[in-house]
């Protein structure tokens, strides 16, 4: 007899009906995060702005996209990933219109600020769809897609960009973007099926309780540092700032920036499935993916040690180890998710990502505010020796999360029955 699951999957498979919709999200709001990478140059010069100026213009993305999570939580676990994801992706269409029009530093990054906000909801209602259409050993492994979803965007915003960009204005470029934005709101709304896992009669002050439990939750308390401290670094490196130290310390030409960033978002994406499929098959014998996120971490920050200390004999494979141990971190989602009931999946995952995108923020723009501490180069680049200092302290953040979490780690030893305050 066809089980109860099988008899409510939508016709047409959930692959086609669920997945690739929220997926094809997430890589468009990629596309807008890393963006700035390659325009980053064109911007400053067109906008005037400074080190600091463009490192605000590229974060205050992810200022306002970490504001809204906790929000965001409480409106997907009561009204669902696929209404909440579809109207806020509306709301990223008319920001990327106001960007492709903006005529001052000051529209720019409200503009920016718009996109942020709209896009908020793409990875997190992914993870919600994941956990309510599929079973609990394949979610680390479809979360990694997910991210490598996101990791295509931003292959997308390398060379291809870089090649649009020789017969487009960017502006005529970042009206492309908005119409694929328009469309896929369109498939969540009239493709995209419709299931909850919301108590019927709960009550907003309940979701808000609930909330409020979770966030004392010592276990949730150390891996938010740990994954706020390491997106600091990496999330805020590869969309903006691994591109201008190509430029700058490695002297690389526009073209093999391009390309070296290329190489780097192949690099997440081997991470973030590599990651995420063994960290099912350590589900399935019932062994937790702490200790692989723990490793993967500590890779990492071994490569941006050495970066920070100088080396640039080989530097895209540095940067290809950095880029892809960081992808470990991303477990953290899949290792919440199994500690906590369905019903609060959105607001754990984006309890999760105010850590993420708060520190995203920070360090987009402190890079920046380190860097004009120096001269800027004849070339119009910044100094190397600046480099030197923000990529240390980076380095430093990255590092006390993953010490935090280290000695937290015998929270995670054992399954955890949420108490009913949480659930």
């Amino acid at each position: 007899m066809e089980s109860r699951d099988a008899m409510t999957r939508p016709a047409g498979g959930l692959l086609l009906r669920v997945t690739l919709p929220f997926l094809a999200g997430y890589f468009v709001s990629y596309v807008y995060r890393a963006s700035n990478a390659i325009l980053g140059p064109t911007l400053a010069a067109e906008f005037e702005l400074s080190a600091a100026g463009l490192g605000l213009l590229t974060g205050v993305y992810f200022l306002t996209f970490a504001l809204f999570q906790l929000p965001l939580g409480l409106l997907l676990d009561r009204f669902g990933p696929r209404r909440v994801n579809g109207t806020l992706l509306l709301v990223a269409a008319s920001g990327g219109l106001w960007f492709s029009v903006a005529d001052s530093p000051a529209s720019a990054i409200a503009a920016r600020a718009l996109i942020g906000l709209g896009v908020s909801g793409c990875l997190m209602s992914s993870f919600q769809a994941f956990v309510l259409w599929h079973p609990p050993e394949r979610i680390a492994t479809l979360n990694g897609i997910a991210f490598s979803a996101g990791a295509l965007g931003a292959i997308a915003a390398t060379v291809p960009l870089e090649m649009v960009l020789r017969v487009l204005h960017w502006r005529e470029a970042y009206l492309g973007i908005v119409a694929a934005t328009l469309a896929v709101s369109l498939v969540l709304f009239f493709w995209v099926p419709e299931r909850s896992a919301a108590p019927k009669g709960e009550r907003f002050g309940d979701q808000l309780r609930g909330l409020v439990a979770l966030l004392r939750d010592a276990a949730f308390q150390r891996i938010a540092v740990c994954i706020g401290a390491s997106q600091l670094a990496s999330v805020s490196l590869v969309t903006l700032w691994i591109a201008t130290w190509l430029r700058d310390v490695a002297g690389y030409s526009p073209a093999e920036v391009a390309r070296g960033l290329l190489a780097l978002n192949i690099a997440m994406i081997v991470g973030y499935i590599g990651f995420g499929r063994a960290a099912d098959a350590l589900a399935r014998s019932s062994r937790g993916a702490l200790p692989l996120l723990l490793g993967g971490v500590a890779a990492a920050s071994l490569a941006l040690g050495l970066i920070a200390l100088g080396a640039t004999t080989g530097a895209i494979a540095l940067w290809w180890g950095y880029v892809c141990g960081s992808t470990s971190i991303t477990l953290a989602y899949a290792i919440l998710s199994r500690r906590y009931p369905k019903s609060m999946t959105g607001r754990v995952n984006t309890a999760l990502n105010v850590f993420v995108f708060g520190g995203v923020f920070l360090g987009q723009w402190g890079v920046g505010v380190v860097l004009n501490l120096w001269p800027p180069t004849l070339a119009e680049g910044y100094a190397p020796e600046g480099y030197r200092w923000a990529l240390g302290a980076l380095w430093l953040a990255q590092f006390a999360g993953l010490a935090w979490l280290w000695r937290g780690r015998h929270l995670f030893a054992r399954p955890v029955n949420p108490p009913a305050a949480v659930s």
